[in-house]
């Protein structure tokens, strides 16, 4: 599992043999961040346009969506990209899709979701949340989305520069306590708020379970 590699924090590593496949797994952080802007921006325009969407239900379902996502990072990260790796299967699949993050995670062009994968799964969540909320999903998704945003990019910055001389240095902390220390606690990247209600923030907690 990623908690028991050893991080290396110079150096690459190839999941792919062949080429193309290899390309698509790397991406330059701009290109999702400037996806999901777009999305999220052509959404609330639509709203605005082809919706009866008053502005504060729109402000409130945008930031129903970013409080929303930040539960997804943490339940996503801790049992998707943590998952226990107990056959040869499952241990494959966590190092192709995490555990390769935590061997390189100084590893720039694999801090964020390629971009074809980021477009896809953008146009899923669109269709799925479409057909539960109705017309809700214009101001709800671009908060989502606007969310995933924000949790690429804060997770770029605490690997790829120095911590700042404020209050978010904190986020830097806990990241790098979960790589380096423990890889069981502070699943949150973005926000450390679901480790607290769910006691992952400390590892006594943690191991009073």
């Amino acid at each position: 599992m990623a908690e028991n590699i050893v991080p290396k924090n110079k150096g690459t590593q190839k999941l792919f043999q062949n080429p193309v496949l290899e390309k698509l797994s790397r991406t330059h952080i701009a290109v999702p961040l400037t996806i999901f802007s777009l999305f999220s921006g052509g959404l609330l325009a639509w709203s605005i346009t082809h919706t009866t969407l008053s502005a504060g239900t729109t402000i409130g379902l945008f930031v129903l969506g970013v409080l929303a996502f930040t539960w997804v990072e943490y339940v996503v990260h801790r049992y998707v990209f943590h998952m226990k790796t107990y056959n040869e299967v499952r241990a494959k699949l966590q190092y192709m899709i995490h555990g390769i993050h935590h061997e390189y995670p100084k590893d720039k062009d694999r801090l964020a979701m390629p971009p074809l994968l980021s477009v896809v799964i953008a146009t899923i969540l669109l269709l799925l949340f479409r057909v539960v909320m109705g017309d809700f999903v214009f101001a709800f998704l671009p908060g989502f989305l606007v969310g995933y945003a924000a949790y690429l990019g804060v997770h770029y910055m605490v690997h790829a520069f120095a911590p700042p001389k404020n209050f978010l240095k904190r986020l830097w902390i806990n990241h790098g306590t979960h790589h380096y220390k423990n890889g069981e606690m502070i699943y949150g990247v973005s926000s450390p708020l679901w480790d607290y209600i769910y006691g992952t923030m400390t590892e006594k907690k943690l191991s009073a379970k």
